[in-house]
């Protein structure tokens, strides 16, 4: 498919309910209708992050293939890496919709999805049945009703580490009631102890909400360091509506995209300045100019999403090759060597 058949789908996509849009989407790249360029790469954007080797470091954030259903496409799509769920030990619907909103006035979306997805057994076959040419990881989730949350956590890791290169331990969702809770210290202490007991030698991640004080920040990172955690991913959704423009602005739920860019790249610089834990800058990613930004803050690497709502899968190639013209311009030989240079500006 051509860039220009992709804008007059995303012009048509535009005009309907987002979650439907959103599985049409998805059926779309299943039936070979996306982009394909294969991985972009070369010497500067080539990474290793948590052992895991990236031909370029923009991936693919959880929760726009929250089932698994087209990795294959995803992985052909340019990414250097791939997220897909949040998976849940039991299947489970999520919230009532609608539940998915866009602020087209302010680059952004507004979910309250509150984990649905298919259950670990059936995304753990579709993970089993590929083999993507890219790094592909597992977020997870635990199920709304249950009545050890933790415990989830592990049994999700326990099912899917055999078809995944790393999972993430996501406890940032605002959409799942108290789920947050679980990043006080003593909770997440004991919420990693578990995951980390079960997994053999998958790269384990940990996923924050950009809603935390510099406080609760070194506290995260005290305690991901003492786990053993391999990376952070900073951040998830945040639950401040500050200057939107949107008729939906008051929608419940988590903000993503542009508004969410400063605040999310403060958190990671300052997780920067406090661990050697590897990061992964997350939000607000629309550009090779922002990935960059985020990577000079302190990120080795960065993920996107709802960037992709508005300028569709094409955005990929064109930031991972927009960043590597940047890092060639400013002498870097490659990516790692820029992380983390500008992370005063941040702090």
């Amino acid at each position: 498919m051509s860039v220009a058949l992709e804008r007059l789908g995303l012009i048509a996509l535009g005009r309907i309910d987002p979650e439907t849009a959103h599985g049409l989407a998805l059926k779309a790249l299943r039936a070979g209708l996306g982009l394909a360029p294969g991985p972009v790469t070369s010497d500067r954007l080539k990474t290793r992050l948590a052992g895991l080797d990236l031909p370029n470091p923009v991936g693919l954030a959880a929760g726009f293939d929250k089932n698994a259903e087209a990795i294959a496409p995803l992985a052909r799509a340019g990414f250097g890496f791939l997220e897909v769920g949040a998976a849940t030990p039991l299947p489970q619907p999520g919230n009532p919709r609608p539940r998915l909103f866009r602020l087209r006035e302010d680059a952004a979306a507004i979910n309250r999805f509150g984990f649905n997805n298919d259950g670990m057994e059936g995304i753990a076959t579709r993970l089993g049945a590929v083999r993507a040419a890219i790094p592909v990881g597992v977020n997870l989730g635990a199920n709304k009703t249950s009545p050890d949350r933790a415990a989830d956590f592990a049994q999700v890791m326990d099912h899917l580490q055999t078809v995944v290169d790393f999972a993430t331990v996501n406890v940032s969702s605002p959409n799942t009631e108290k789920l947050r809770d679980l990043q006080g210290p003593a909770a997440l202490a004991a919420l990693l102890d578990g995951v980390m007991q079960v997994r053999s030698d998958t790269p384990v991640f940990l996923k924050i909400a950009p809603d935390l004080s510099e406080a609760e920040i070194s506290d995260i990172a005290a305690v991901a360091r003492q786990a053993g955690v391999d990376a952070i991913i900073a951040t998830n959704t945040t639950l401040a509506r500050d200057g939107l423009k949107s008729a939906h602005a008051r929608e419940a739920g988590g903000l993503s995209g542009q508004p969410l860019f400063d605040r999310s790249t403060r958190v990671l610089a300052q997780l920067s300045a406090q661990t050697d834990i590897p990061l992964i800058g997350v939000g607000g990613v629309g550009s090779a100019a922002q990935a960059y930004a985020k990577i000079r803050a302190g990120a080795s690497a960065v993920q996107l999403y709802t960037a992709l709502v508005y300028g569709g899968l094409s955005l990929v190639r064109e930031i991972a090759e927009g960043l590597d013209e940047l890092l060639a311009r400013d002498g870097f030989g490659n990516a790692a060597e820029a992380v983390g240079t500008s992370r005063a500006d941040w702090l």
